[in-house]
């Protein structure tokens, strides 16, 4: 018996910054995939780690991004990446978590930027008030100090739900992300699509999600 979903929020309940930082690159001519390689690289202590963490503030992450993708055959600046952030919400997604909220418990695990943070005009943007108000706690790494995939981010909303990992669903876009959340007992959803996840959830729930 499923207790509570658990959600990320870019590329789950929005569309995939992939898609933009695609289109940036072929605009600029850059190589394929730079900005994805670049935040690949040395996940855990990377620029864009220690900026999701808020170790480092905007201009470092602009100049150390920089360095790190110039390294990677092209230079891209970390400032012009944030600016790629904002996908569009799917409005099939925030229906389904609409719907999960009448029976399950519901919580949000972000790993977001000081500058995208709910706190900043920039985030409240991102993070659609109203979205944010059909979770029942979220967590954003800018806030805490820690992303995932540290695996104490999913046992602190495991915590604040009062709920065992083992009756809980995790989605994520990322792999890396799922794998800790799968580790802990958790049934974790890849997402690929919004169609694909939410028969996934649905699966995984058996609830009528649309």
């Amino acid at each position: 018996m499923i207790e509570a979903v658990i959600w990320d929020f870019g590329g789950v309940l929005t569309s995939s910054p992939f898609e933009a930082f695609a289109r940036f690159e072929q605009e600029r001519g850059l190589p394929a995939d730079v900005i994805r390689r670049t935040n690949a690289a040395n996940h855990l202590e990377n620029a864009w780690a220690k900026f999701e963490r808020a170790e480092i503030d905007l201009d470092a992450f602009d100049d150390l991004f920089a360095a790190e993708s110039r390294a990677l055959g092209a230079e891209v600046r970390g400032k012009d990446v944030i600016a790629l952030l904002f996908g569009d919400l799917r409005p099939e997604m925030v229906e389904a978590l609409r719907r999960v909220k009448q029976t399950c418990k519901t919580g949000c695990i972000t790993n977001n930027l000081p500058a995208n943070a709910t706190g900043s005009a920039a985030g409240r943007t991102l993070y659609v008030a109203e979205v944010m108000t059909l979770f029942d706690h979220v967590i954003e790494s800018a806030k805490i100090g820690l992303r995932k995939p540290d695996p104490r981010i999913y046992q602190m909303m495991t915590d604040k739900l009062g709920v065992d990992p083992k009756r809980c669903v995790y989605l994520d876009d990322l792999g890396v992300n799922l794998k800790p959340a799968r580790e802990m007992g958790m049934t974790t959803i890849k997402v690929s699509s919004a169609a694909q996840a939410i028969t996934d959830l649905e699966a995984a729930t058996g609830l009528k999600l649309r």
